[in-house]
């Protein structure tokens, strides 16, 4: 499903008019019809807001997810809430990055090294 679909029916569910919508957003009631009709796409910042009015992802926006939410899957929530960064397994199967680069193996050692010293320090 595109992203016009998406607003229109987010906003049709609400039994919201087109005008009363475009006025909540701060955009013109002809910009919004161009949005759900797909003729022109929202904006980073639109979309956000757009994301912001009907409680639901970007992400669902745009058609990357179904879920409205954006919440991750249970399985997929539970395993990343319990991820050990000292696992050496899990330095070797994940690819870490700050500023853009990966960490080298020496470099994740040194960073988990850091924030145990930093914590025995409190």
């Amino acid at each position: 499903m595109d992203i016009g679909t998406r607003i229109a029916r987010l906003r049709e569910e609400r039994g919201w008019t087109q005008e009363q919508t475009s006025v909540t957003l701060g955009i013109s009631r002809a910009a919004l019809s161009h949005y759900e009709k797909n003729r022109r796409e929202p904006d980073t910042d639109t979309l956000a807001k757009f994301a912001d009015l009907y409680h639901v992802s970007i992400d669902y926006l745009v058609g990357r997810t179904d879920n409205p939410a954006g919440v991750l899957d249970a399985g997929v929530g539970e395993f990343v809430s319990s991820l050990e960064l000292s696992d050496q397994e899990m330095l070797e199967k994940f690819a870490f990055s700050i500023d853009g680069r990966k960490l080298t193996a020496e470099e994740a050692k040194r960073f988990i090294a850091f924030i145990r010293a930093e914590r025995s320090m409190r």
